[in-house]
């Protein structure tokens, strides 16, 4: 019986190899840190406008980085470790 039981076993295993998690781990990190460099900026009296809303952190440097980094989880999405 134990012979037949060891035959109908499945081995589970996982969609991706261990360096594509890395590096959708790395670049969810990125997506996260543009997010960041995205907030702030406002102003406490909602009658005063702040020009600090209309700086290069929150203008160029944080999209860019967000796009950054979904492209970096592209990649680890499409990357083929797998040799045929």
């Amino acid at each position: 019986m134990k012979k037949q039981d060891q035959k109908n076993e499945v081995k589970h295993e996982f969609l991706f190899e261990k360096i594509n998690y890395k590096i959708l781990l790395i670049g969810i990190g990125v997506i996260a840190l543009g997010f960041i460099l995205m907030s702030g900026g406002g102003s406490d009296d909602p009658k005063v406008f702040n020009e600090a809303v209309f700086n290069f952190r929150r203008i160029r440097l944080a999209p860019t980085t967000v796009l950054i980094g979904f492209g970096i989880t592209i990649y680890a999405i499409l990357k083929n470790n797998k040799k045929a």
